[in-house]
């Protein structure tokens, strides 16, 4: 490993670049009948190859497992195990964001050589660090963030541990963590039209969805097939995904209703669903990154809707279960939402509750709670929430 300390600058969590936007047409109609969707596959992974979280499923689908927290913003001295699928809830201020700023300035550092330890009497009392433990195959290494605040984190450290593997493969974690992304929607940029040419990747507000989809119906146009026949099985009252490209090579998203044939352009579609098009070209990405995170998972969609974005979301952590043939994604998703809450009854192991006790906040999983079998037997998740029983509300004055 590199030796010599590097710094670099804060980053911010949620990178936006400037994304125009296309006249001839791009046009994919409703599939064949019989696509059954990711709704129903993803839904038998509940009572099957979950249930327990057995220890393969954890360590094949598992980039980090455990980030521990001192100083840093309201995380003063917290630490929290990571799942393949981790649901954060908790009131503002908790921790959650700077979970997820934590996990982009470790890949943000990942991109310099690593600094050489500190001597035991060296570290920066009045900074924050950040450690974080790694699943096999690389869990024979810890990284720990060092900063001068506890906002600006200037140097990473990467050691090997007395156990576990991949001690000499920090090149492997390295490339694995430089693929994480973090998304934070934004209704009126998903609605812009794009520039045809920037449809690598989708960005962090999903400013440039329409040119993404353009570049992926050229270069996959069977998982592209496969995403129209979702989208549509989801948004029964639209036949047709249109992509009009126009002459300044910009894109623009367009779909088409059944009753009365009428285009609707991207900017008169509702947030809600300008934001289930997002998350489920995100789900259905060829070849997605290690870890996403995504922020107010169910901003903008009606609670009815909103297993259907749980399903979206267990594509990329469960694919084989979906049929998907790629690797599975570690996904932390963060909301304030007790109806999406609600479907993660059967599940606790995926729920991350946030609690905030004056300037200090903690994480604790839910499974964690020896209680929680007695208290689901008298209400709903969701409600238990809301009412404060499970922790991670605002705090009453």
């Amino acid at each position: 490993m590199g030796r010599g300390q590097r710094r670099a600058p804060n980053i911010n969590a949620h990178d936006r670049g400037p994304f125009c936007a296309p006249f001839f047409e791009l046009k994919s109609r409703r599939p064949a009948q019989g696509f059954h969707g990711i709704g129903a596959q993803a839904r038998r992974i509940g009572g099957r190859m979950r249930a327990g979280g057995g220890t393969d499923m954890h360590h094949h689908r598992l980039v980090i497992a455990s980030v521990a927290f001192r100083n840093f913003k309201a995380l003063r001295s917290t630490r929290l195990a990571l799942s393949p699928f981790n649901l954060v809830i908790g009131p503002n201020g908790s921790g959650k964001t700077s979970l997820i700023q934590a996990i982009l300035r470790l890949r943000s550092l990942a991109r310099l050589p690593p600094g050489e330890a500190m001597a035991e009497g060296d570290h920066r009392p009045e900074g924050a660090e950040i450690t974080f433990r790694f699943s096999a195959p690389y869990d024979g290494l810890e990284a720990t963030l060092s900063c001068v605040s506890d906002a600006a984190c200037d140097l990473l450290q990467v050691v090997p541990l007395s156990t576990g593997e991949g001690v000499d493969d920090w090149s492997g974690l390295r490339a694995r963590l430089l693929s994480t992304r973090s998304y934070l929607f934004d209704h009126d940029a998903i609605a812009s039209p794009a520039l045809l040419k920037d449809g690598a990747e989708l960005a962090a507000n999903g400013g440039n969805l329409a040119a993404v989809l353009a570049a992926r119906r050229k270069t996959h146009p069977d998982e592209f097939a496969r995403f129209t026949a979702e989208l549509m099985r989801i948004l029964p009252e639209y036949d047709e995904l249109e992509l009009a490209v126009r002459p300044d090579q910009t894109v623009e998203l367009q779909l088409r209703l059944i009753e009365g044939r009428e285009l609707i352009v991207a900017e008169n579609l509702s947030q809600g669903t300008l934001y289930t098009l997002a998350m489920l070209a995100l789900a259905f990405d060829p070849s997605p990154p290690a870890i996403i995170c995504i922020e107010e998972v169910d901003r903008g969609v009606h609670p009815r809707m909103l297993r259907e974005v749980r399903d979206m979301l267990y594509r990329l952590s469960y694919p084989a279960e979906a049929g998907a043939r790629r690797a599975p994604v570690q996904v932390i998703a963060t909301t304030h939402s007790p109806y999406l809450l609600d479907l993660f009854r059967d599940h606790p192991e995926e729920v991350v509750i946030t609690e905030k006790h004056g300037a200090a906040a903690i994480f604790t999983r839910l499974d964690e709670r020896a209680d929680l079998a007695g208290m689901l037997s008298s209400g709903s998740l969701g409600d238990l929430w809301f009412s404060g029983v499970l922790g991670g509300v605002p705090e009453e004055k």
